[in-house]
């Protein structure tokens, strides 16, 4: 099993694989075999990173002009979802989610479909966008964000309710108000058109579909502002789990909640707010058939909660079946583990760097604080995006790849064969931000003392630890320091 301390922490360690970025609020894969990640910046830009660790030096895509974000700390708007049509080999489409404004200054959140450039495999073709929905935005916060594709071949969207606090839209909140497109989890098939030239169509069994008084796009609803959702891709041998859809929805002030989404489900905001009541009396009346989190803690524990994925790798055995999140304001790594017998999941924190074997050549035992978001790769090993500083504007992002010290996959089973990509950008390699410290650092005292601001500079760095580094190098070399 994982290794747990005496009070139950799980002990892993970490591999930084990305730096520099500019709150990476997700990265995905094409699912087309060339194992190539996309990471996208809250700004409107999207990053090719191949499987050796190096980015292209051109994006993906480029909206910057179109997406609306600000440098203001937690502004929740900007680009928000990326997903990559099941038949992406096939079709080259693609779908994005972002905020922007329009030309009256109206504040909605747009999902445009796009295609890939047929000139480069490595480069979205913007002329080619095509917009499926625009919904508008009445306050600032809680733009959802998340799309992706079910087992079932449709896009599920996950809107916020609104913004503001409590959902004060109407008698009884967005949420709760299906004929509203906010507060809700959407499905729709966008392999068709519908009528009156809708872009889309409703998928026969969307559950308010018939209902005069329902939105036929909504699934689900009753959620706050679900901050990314994942599917699981079931037990590798089992394959028990498998397309059960897992969300973090942020609560208000008391409480987050992690939910497993189900088809017609209500998840119970503004009535209540994970376990408990929010509003008594929308509560006293709400139906005893709400959805009930599988998961909720409270403000001992964070803040704002942070979706994972449920752990179906092959390089860390023993966290096959774990549902790995956080929390985005405390910085917390949390696992829940289900019990199949109850029906029940309990939680385990997640403790990193606290044990020897995350001093190994190549893992870090730290990370930046804010947790955005997590991914999973084509192999299905788990990664979280965060920050030491959550702007939009501010390149302090890193992304980090989850380690079990304690047990690892014999040597060469998990072994990828990528299918090879041909690249017209050029290749920049990855330099871990420990690199990228000592260098600056042996460059500091190599060119300090030349006036009184050096000399006073190489003081600083000799009371800190670059000088045993320093030290370490002038005996040893720096292919000491390489290795």
């Amino acid at each position: 099993v994982v290794v747990a301390d005496k009070k139950g922490c799980l002990q892993l360690c970490l591999r930084e694989v990305a730096n520099g970025l500019r709150n990476p609020v997700l990265m995905v894969h094409a699912n087309d075999n060339t194992h190539r990640m996309f990471v996208a910046e809250q700004v409107g830009l999207v990053w090719v990173y191949l499987p050796d660790g190096s980015r292209l030096e051109e994006p993906f895509l480029d909206i910057k002009q179109l997406v609306l974000t600000t440098p203001w700390v937690g502004d929740e708007r900007g680009f928000l979802g990326m997903a990559f049509h099941p038949q992406y080999k096939e079709n080259g489409k693609f779908y994005i989610y972002y905020s922007y404004q329009d030309k009256k200054k109206v504040e909605k959140i747009r999902i445009s479909e796009l295609m890939v450039s047929t000139a480069d495999v490595n480069k979205a073709d913007i002329t080619t966008e095509r917009n499926l929905l625009e919904i508008e935005q009445p306050a600032a916060n809680h733009n959802g964000g998340e799309i992706l594709f079910g087992l079932d071949g449709y896009l599920y969207l996950f809107t916020g309710d609104g913004g503001k606090a409590g959902d004060p839209f109407g008698k009884f909140g967005n949420a709760q108000n299906k004929s509203s497109l906010l507060g809700k989890v959407l499905r729709i098939d966008v392999d068709g058109k519908g009528p009156q030239g809708r872009p889309y169509r409703i998928p026969h069994d969307n559950p308010f579909s018939l209902d005069p008084k329902a939105r036929p796009e909504v699934y689900a609803y009753g959620v706050r502002n679900m901050w990314r959702c994942s599917v699981d891709r079931g037990d590798p041998l089992s394959h028990r789990g498998k397309g059960r859809i897992f969300c973090g929805d942020v609560g208000q002030n008391r409480f987050e909640e992690v939910d497993i989404i189900i088809k017609g489900g209500n998840y119970g905001w503004r009535a209540k707010e994970g376990f408990e009541c929010y509003d008594t009396k929308l509560c006293q009346n709400s139906s005893l058939e709400d959805v009930l989190p599988i998961f909720a803690y409270g403000r001992s524990v964070g803040k704002s909660v942070t979706g994972g994925y449920v752990y179906r790798g092959c390089e860390s055995p023993n966290l096959n079946g774990l549902y790995i999140f956080g929390d985005f304001m405390n910085g917390q790594l949390m696992a829940l583990q289900e019990d199949e017998r109850t029906n029940t999941w309990k939680k385990q924190d997640i403790c990193i760097g606290s044990i020897k074997a995350c001093a190994f050549p190549g893992l870090v035992s730290s990370y930046s604080k804010f947790i955005i978001s997590f991914a999973e790769d084509e192999a299905g090993e788990l990664y979280f995006m965060a920050t030491s500083y959550p702007s939009a504007y501010a390149p302090n992002g890193s992304i980090y790849k989850f380690v079990d010290p304690a047990r690892r996959a014999p040597p060469g089973k998990c072994k990828q064969k990528p299918v090879p990509v041909k690249t017209k950008s050029k290749r920049i390699p990855f330099v871990p931000t420990a690199s990228k410290s000592i260098r600056f650092g042996f460059a500091c005292f190599l060119i300090c003392g030349r006036n009184t601001f050096g000399r006073q500079r190489r003081d600083e760095l000799m009371s800190k630890p670059y000088w045993s580094l320093i030290k370490s190098i002038k005996a040893n070399g720096t292919e000491h320091l390489s290795k």
